[in-house]
């Protein structure tokens, strides 16, 4: 009987996926992202990179990156041999400019020239390439509302599917809604049920391999919308990795 739990215990260490490393600090600290460093501590970025798994040379794709503060990291993160691909759907686009223009002017200098900004329909998610990592931040519950055209999460999910290598990832950050509530309060308070979310993306073939509280608030109620003063920028937010089966 211990002889059987000592071999499944062992046998459990050598199947488990081993910790990402952060990314180093020579990238965190690097002076080109010296006005991000100074937010880690609330928007963990780094923290975030690791579980993403981040690593030189990957093809990462930056979904709606709004400022850059995710697309600056894994830009020094990947380095010369790597790319980011910056995307906006062209709905998101309208709304959010000068963001992607900003974003090309960025990329147009030393250190971020592996950036590449894109645009295109909310409902025709692509990539130049095969992806290691698709990421995005705070915008997954957008694709349902009206200003998105309504996108079924189940073509953006089939699509992000599509896009990945075999064994790459699907990380989504999002506002964590109350739970029983679904895509319900999407385009009111800007939040989402983590239960749908999973449920969404492991019908499109992902498996859920991770979950971080990194940026979890217990005091955020769950019931104002996330550009309340009162919680904006410190919502209760959940971080789910997905990968795709080799």
């Amino acid at each position: 009987m211990k002889r059987s739990v000592f071999l499944a215990a062992t046998v459990a260490l050598l199947v488990a996926p081993a910790a990402a490393a952060a990314p180093p600090a020579s990238v965190a600290a690097n002076p080109a992202r010296a006005a991000d460093a100074k937010i880690d501590a609330r928007r963990k970025g780094p923290d975030i990179a690791a579980f993403a798994e981040v690593k030189p040379g990957q093809r990462v794709y930056d979904l709606i990156p709004g400022g850059g503060y995710f697309t600056r990291l894994f830009s020094l993160t990947v380095g010369p041999s790597g790319k980011v691909y910056a995307v906006w759907p062209n709905e998101y686009d309208k709304v959010s400019h000068p963001d992607s223009d900003v974003m090309r002017k960025m990329a147009a200098a030393a250190p971020f020239t592996n950036v590449v900004v894109l645009t295109q329909p909310a409902k025709a998610f692509s990539a130049p390439e095969p992806l290691d990592l698709v990421f995005t931040s705070q915008n997954y519950h957008d694709y349902p509302d009206p200003f998105m055209g309504k996108v079924d999460p189940a073509v953006l999910n089939a699509a992000v599917y599509k896009a990945l290598k075999p064994g790459g990832l699907f990380v989504i950050v999002d506002h964590r809604g109350r739970p029983g509530t679904g895509m319900k309060e999407t385009d009111t308070l800007h939040r989402i049920d983590i239960a749908t979310v999973k449920q969404q993306v492991t019908a499109a073939g992902f498996r859920l391999e991770g979950e971080s509280k990194l940026l979890a608030n217990p005091k955020d109620p769950l019931t104002a919308t996330v550009f309340d003063k009162s919680i904006r920028g410190n919502t209760d937010q959940f971080i789910l990795k997905f990968r795709k089966p080799a």
